[in-house]
């Protein structure tokens, strides 16, 4: 079989510049922070998902990838390519960052629908895929999910992409999630809003706000100000979009610990769901919330800010739990598996 052009088969894509996914507009970044235009280039989320016909042994991809300067803090990370099917982990390979090179992924007998995590580290780039015997479709589309926020969103911590719990949850709901968190970034940042208000979507989820403790401070006025502004912005382009908020998970050391305001973070996230309950009040009957503060202990976090692969999978049931709960999403599809 020949190489395949990739596109039809990439998932988890916001943005293109050239061929390289990207997770911020690329004609409209000079209005972001530096910090969240360099984020943005890792192609964090993205995954390949296809279906194999019956006699298929094996996927191959050829992608190419930064290599790792001497001094790169990330340069011990392993690049790894992770074969899923349904909620199952088959096999990872993995493989050296190159400015081109080609990984071979087995897949069992049978064919039937398949994901492939790909690495975040040295944003690497599908070239093209071709199947070794049988033959590849790109695996139906779903549910496109939008979801906004920090490090905590971009899955920091968890130990493979596939843990994050924006991916963790999308497999729960059977959904096309869409990884837009910015590692220090998410403090509210009014033109992300309107980024997302241009992307297309069909659930919005917006999990921000622990970095306004300290990163920027926030007072709790403020917050409650830039919610129901960024809320207002996303609004313009989704008006009747499902949109769930989640306000910041536990932070021990900040929870009543003032930032340079004064606010500490139990204030701070009571604000922004002072701003949500008021914007539904108003009339808003598709924006839902869930607390975030109960949903994580001490022992769910790696590095006392940072969910461990056990808090992110506690993040994903509830915050698949809540889109159930208000309507927003379903129970996913059963996936197809070969005989």
């Amino acid at each position: 079989m020949s190489w395949l052009d990739p596109a039809p088969f990439l998932r988890g894509t916001a943005w293109r510049d050239g061929d390289r996914p990207v997770r911020a507009d690329p004609a409209d970044l000079e209005r972001l922070p530096r910090d969240i235009a360099q984020r943005a280039a890792l192609p964090i989320g993205v995954r390949l998902e296809f279906t194999a016909a019956p006699g298929t042994r094996a996927v191959l991809l050829r992608y190419r990838a930064a290599l790792p300067a001497p001094g790169d803090a990330l340069r011990a990370l392993r690049h790894g390519f992770a074969l899923w099917q349904g909620a199952r982990c088959l096999a990872e390979v993995f493989a050296e960052p190159a400015e081109e090179g080609t990984v071979r992924i087995r897949l069992p007998p049978g064919g039937g629908e398949f994901t492939v995590h790909l690495p975040e580290g040295q944003a690497p780039v599908v070239c093209a895929l071709r199947a070794a015997g049988g033959g590849l479709a790109p695996a139906p589309r779903r549910p496109r999910w939008l979801v906004h926020g920090d490090s905590i969103t971009e899955g920091w911590w968890s130990t493979r992409p596939a843990h994050s719990w924006p991916a963790a949850a999308g497999r729960l709901l059977g959904l096309d999630p869409v990884n837009l968190g910015y590692a220090g970034g998410a403090r509210g940042e009014l033109p992300l809003a309107e980024h997302l208000a241009r992307l297309p979507g069909d659930l919005i989820t917006l999990a921000f706000g622990t970095n306004c403790w300290a990163a920027v401070p926030c007072s709790a006025p403020l917050l409650y100000e830039t919610t129901r502004a960024f809320v207002a912005l996303v609004r313009r382009g989704h008006p009747d979009t499902p949109l769930l908020l989640l306000s910041p998970v536990l932070r021990p050391a900040a929870e009543h610990t003032g930032n340079a305001l004064g606010a500490t973070l139990t204030e701070l996230r009571a604000a922004m769901e002072a701003a949500v309950r008021d914007l539904a009040a108003a009339g808003d009957g598709q924006l839902a919330l869930l607390p975030g503060g109960p949903l994580l202990g001490p022992e769910d976090l790696a590095d006392g800010l940072h969910p461990n692969d056990r808090g992110h999978a506690r993040i994903a049931a509830a915050v698949a739990g809540a889109l159930r709960e208000a309507g927003f999403a379903g129970r996913p599809a059963p996936v197809r598996r070969g005989a």
